[in-house]
């Protein structure tokens, strides 16, 4: 019986025991959607769906050597980057990955501050976002974090239109109001497409932002144009926070 092997997608990002976010959730959305996860380790966290204690990083070097042992064995064509240690070294760790795989497509999540409160980073200066989303194939910031990577903006409907000069924005709307949750689409300093889907009175989830990310990786990665990617991203992540009243959302149901 002949078989389509699943793309391989790569993720970067940090391991949370709850499994409501990081590596866990985006290998929960990857397997649900078609792809095949794979996963190098950022940080090791303490922390449940609610409270954040803290973080011991992995260092550079086992990183990259997690890195260099799967784009070796597989084709990898796209990553999704979240929790990382060191914001001034991810261009550097961009081009490096680059160099072993000049195709790959990236997508990162700028996880900057965990759902429980604990800060990760502060805002970095506007020339080294500018050079780590040069290229990328899309950022996915909620409205505080736009606003924490291009601060000189008034709203973050200016940041991303300033920051999509450099790569497409998927401007995530959990944090806005309104009975609608509103995602929009920046491309080449304009809202090209918006995403919507109900607000649920108990559908905040632990790590909802990693689930959305994963889940347009793996839409680009089995071929989707990015505005169909953001949709079936959002309709994925639609269904993992309808799926209980929880905080920590089912991938599949009975």
């Amino acid at each position: 019986m002949s078989q389509t092997l699943r793309p391989y997608v790569l993720t970067l990002a940090g391991f949370d025991p709850s499994g409501g976010a990081g590596l866990l959730a985006d290998c929960k959305t990857f397997e649900q959607l078609g792809v095949y996860g794979l996963g190098a380790c950022t940080a090791l966290t303490v922390q449940n769906d609610v409270a954040f204690e803290r973080v011991v990083w992995t260092t550079e070097a086992d990183l990259r050597d997690q890195l260099r042992v799967l784009l070796t064995r597989f084709l990898v064509q796209w990553v999704k980057i979240g929790l990382t240690e060191s914001l001034v070294k991810l261009p550097a760790l961009l081009r490096w990955l680059r160099q072993l795989q000049p195709t790959l497509g990236v997508v990162w999540d700028p996880v900057l501050r965990a759902s429980a409160g604990f800060e990760f980073h502060a805002g970095p200066p506007p020339a080294l976002v500018a050079e780590a989303c040069t290229g990328l194939a899309l950022l996915t910031p909620n409205r505080p974090e736009m606003l924490r990577l291009w601060p000189a903006a008034a709203t973050a409907e200016e940041a991303a239109t300033a920051v999509s000069a450099f790569c497409p924005v998927l401007l995530k709307g959990g944090h806005a109001e309104g009975p609608e949750a509103v995602d929009v689409l920046y491309q080449q300093g304009r809202a090209v497409a918006t995403f919507s889907a109900p607000r649920l009175p108990r559908g905040e989830k632990h790590g909802s932002g990693c689930v959305l990310s994963a889940a347009i990786t793996a839409g680009l990665a089995r071929g989707l144009a990015l505005p169909e990617a953001c949709r079936a991203g959002k309709a994925y992540t639609a269904r993992v926070l309808a799926s209980n009243d929880t905080r920590l959302g089912y991938h599949s149901l009975p």
